[in-house]
C-alpha cells in the first residue's frame, strides 16, 4: 500500500507526516531520516489498527437546518431596513474610493 508523506524543512530539522493521518508525525535531522522515521511510525500505527470502509445512506441522515435560511425575511416589515441598506452602500462606496487612491 502507498501513502503520501509531507516533508517540511524547518530551521534546524525536518518534520514528516502522513497525509490524512495527523497523529503520525516525526522530526529528524535530515529529510531521509524523517522519511524513514515516519515510515516506521506508520507501520507501528497500522499494526495496531486497520482501515474499515463503511457506507452511509444520506437519505437516512437528519437534515440540519440551513443556518442562513432561518434569517430570511426577518426584516421584511422593518421600515428602517432600506435606510440601513443605503447607509451600508454609502460606507462601501467610501471604502472603495479610499482603496482606489
Amino acid at each position: 500500500m502507498q501513502y503520501q508523506i509531507f516533508v517540511q524543512s524547518q530551521e534546524n530539522n525536518f518534520v514528516a507526516s502522513v497525509v490524512g493521518m495527523p497523529n503520525v508525525m516525526v522530526e529528524a535531522n535530515t529529510e531521509e531520516e524523517a522519511i524513514a522515521k515516519v515510515k516506521t511510525a506508520l507501520e507501528t500505527q497500522l499494526a495496531t489498527g486497520k482501515f474499515v470502509t463503511i457506507e452511509v445512506n444520506p437519505k437516512e441522515l437528519p437534515h440540519p437546518e440551513i443556518t442562513q435560511m432561518k434569517y430570511a425575511g426577518i426584516f421584511a416589515n422593518d421600515p428602517t431596513f432600506d435606510d440601513f441598506m443605503d447607509k451600508i452602500a454609502a460606507i462601501r462606496k467610501e471604502s472603495n474610493a479610499m482603496l482606489d487612491e
